[in-house]
């Protein structure tokens, strides 16, 4: 019997997720479980979860528990979504930097937001892998859960259960560039690879035609490079498009975000990059997608069935039907992209069939495109290797390395906006000496 148990399955993903396990063929039944801490929200999820079920006339039981060592047994595919004190953090971890003058847009992978967000969310994760290991040790772990290479990077160093980061962007970002040069999508070959949220578009082609130079006289029309600004315009002198949105580019990078008049030329609105986006919208979806839910609920708002292009569904389909797919996840680089550090996390395409998870070799990235994938590796190493070692110093040395808070700021000034962030936080975060 397949069981999927969905940790912090009160996110907006659930819905996605369990309508493409629903749409999966010749997979007719099984468990899911879902896990929240929120009882509330966990119990939206829960009727949510069943209605779904109702609708596509599969054989699902659904089990709901606050407690994941309750249902965690059993679990063949493991998604974690989890969010760790987010709506507790997220105006602090704007704020405070703003007064330095490190302007976020997200702020949830790198910089100071993505920084604290590493060491409030990998103490729990820690946790949550040992119950794995101890209640599915056989299980697979999909990971949604931001920042993807950190979360991902400590799963690789403290257990032997598999596990591939999981994320929309290459979707998405192959779709966006498509329209954008004016080309079927069907039609455009491609080749992407690096980190996730910086991987590189590195060929694009149609017809035997590289569409570089098609994209770089098209954004000559000033509406459509204000379509994707930061993107668009790092195109022009990187010689490649990447994988994440305008916004979060802007913060992974040292060009963009360090003056105020550069923000206002590259950054505009939205996930384009305006400044405090997340932390002055994000409390905002999360209350809007409980109401959706609760709408679809009673009938009052129609649920799409049409699925979605996230990849959950599409691993445990090659899995459990012994078709091999195509996905691109976030792995351990053993020798998949020479130029990069092999013990860290890189985003290439990966083969799915029913012996598990095949990453496929990419070869080396154009040095300069490595070099910019090396200053945010590092940054994960030095997150991750700061929660696993307790070390404060370490720490506060992988906000010394971050690109944009190293564009605007000194070394003592990153250090006192550390402290700053690490005393309003101490009591949420890991355990550092």
């Amino acid at each position: 019997m397949t069981k999927i148990t969905i940790i912090g399955a009160g996110s907006a993903f659930t819905r996605e997720l369990v309508v493409d396990i629903l749409n999966i063929a010749d997979l007719h039944g099984g468990v899911i479980a879902l896990v929240d801490i929120d009882e509330r929200r966990l119990q939206i999820a829960q009727r949510l979860v069943e209605k779904l079920i109702s609708i596509a006339g599969k054989q699902w039981s659904v089990l709901a528990s606050t407690d994941r060592r309750e249902v965690l047994a059993g679990s063949n595919f493991v998604v974690n979504q989890i969010e760790v004190h987010g709506l507790e953090t997220v105006k602090a971890e704007f704020e405070i930097p703003l007064k330095y003058g490190v302007k976020q847009c997200i702020g949830d992978t790198l910089g100071p937001g993505g920084l604290f967000k590493t060491l409030r969310t990998l103490p729990t994760w820690i946790e949550i892998i040992r119950d794995l290991e101890e209640l599915c040790p056989q299980t697979m772990i999909l990971n949604y859960t931001n920042p993807m290479s950190a979360v991902t990077l400590l799963t690789t160093k403290i257990t032997n259960i598999p596990v591939v980061g999981l994320c929309h962007s290459i979707q998405n970002s192959s779709r966006q560039l498509a329209k954008y040069a004016g080309i079927p999508y069907e039609e455009m070959k491609w080749k992407a690879g690096g980190i996730n949220h910086m991987s590189w578009f590195v060929e694009l082609e149609h017809n035997n035609q590289d569409l570089y130079p098609v994209l770089l006289d098209r954004i000559k029309e000033p509406k459509l490079l204000a379509k994707d600004p930061v993107r668009l315009d790092a195109m022009k002198f990187l010689g490649a498009f990447v994988s994440e949105s305008s916004g979060h580019f802007s913060e992974y990078i040292p060009y963009y975000r360090k003056r105020q008049d550069l923000i206002d030329e590259h950054c505009s609105v939205g996930y384009n990059g305006a400044t405090g986006f997340y932390a002055n919208n994000w409390p905002i979806w999360r209350q809007e997608n409980d109401d959706l839910i609760e709408k679809q609920l009673s009938g009052a708002e129609p649920i799409d069935f049409s699925g979605s292009n996230e990849y959950a569904a599409t691993i445990i389909e090659a899995v459990l039907n012994h078709v091999p797919k195509v996905i691109y996840g976030n792995v351990l680089n053993q020798g998949l992209i020479s130029n990069l550090p092999q013990d860290g996390v890189v985003e290439v395409a990966c083969m799915i069939d029913r012996n598990g998870i095949h990453p496929c070799h990419f070869g080396r990235l154009p040095e300069h495109l490595a070099a910019l994938c090396r200053s945010n590796m590092s940054f994960f190493e030095l997150a991750v290797s700061s929660v696993l070692e307790h070390d404060k110093d370490m720490a506060m040395h992988a906000l010394m390395a971050d690109p944009l808070t190293a564009a605007v700021c000194s070394l003592a000034e990153i250090k006192a906006m550390f402290n700053e962030l690490y005393e309003h936080e101490r009591h949420l975060i890991a355990e550092l000496h």
